[in-house]
């Protein structure tokens, strides 16, 4: 079997769709096959994209504080696998970043969360994540995070933490009242285990 370091190389040295990426292949994430959060988004922005951080923005700063966590808690592998369905920046579109490109998940997911031999608590952040772990396509993503219970432990799905969604989640309150504090305490657990 490969070892993790040579796939995680392979990961970073891809470049399947790269004549549909405006900034070029770049893959972001951060993988960490004992780390028992793994945390699921759509793709890298621009910012990501040019730091090679993943969530090094203000959507980032939204997130890690939905989780309770500070930035060196978080990029730390040894507690979050943060795996975006597509890991390169797929460029602009009408009204915000394009979806992710669909050869990633693709050629790439299932290999890499077969490695992942820790998760307790996986993250789905924004309707993309949702799509692909989750069989309820026909529910709108407000509905899938209002039923957060039904997955509770094991999985939650969050909004994306865009500053764009900062309407969205005024009229949803909910969120921050009640799913978030949820989350930071299972999440501050969750790192207060030892390994």
């Amino acid at each position: 079997m490969m070892r993790d370091a040579d796939l995680i190389q392979q990961v970073k040295n891809c470049s399947e769709c790269s004549a549909h990426l405006p900034l070029g292949p770049k893959p972001v994430f951060q993988f960490g096959p004992k780390a028992p959060i793994l945390l699921v988004s759509q793709a890298p922005g621009t910012a990501a994209h040019h730091s090679g951080k993943p969530f090094d923005d203000p959507s980032g700063e939204r997130l890690r504080r939905w989780l309770g966590v500070s930035s060196e808690s978080f990029y730390n592998p040894e507690n979050f696998s943060l795996l975006p369905m597509g890991f390169c920046y797929p460029g602009k579109g009408s009204g915000g970043d394009l979806p992710p490109r669909p050869e990633c998940a693709k050629r790439w997911r299932a290999t890499l969360l077969a490695r992942l031999t820790n998760v307790q608590f996986t993250l789905l952040v924004g309707s993309h994540a949702v799509r692909w772990h989750l069989s309820k396509p026909q529910e709108s993503l407000s509905e899938t995070v209002a039923d957060w219970q039904a997955r509770w432990p094991d999985v939650a799905v969050l909004p994306h933490p865009s500053p764009r969604n900062t309407y969205w989640l005024r009229q949803r309150p909910w969120i921050e009242d009640t799913i978030v504090p949820n989350v930071q305490a299972r999440v501050a657990s969750l790192l207060s285990q030892p390994t």
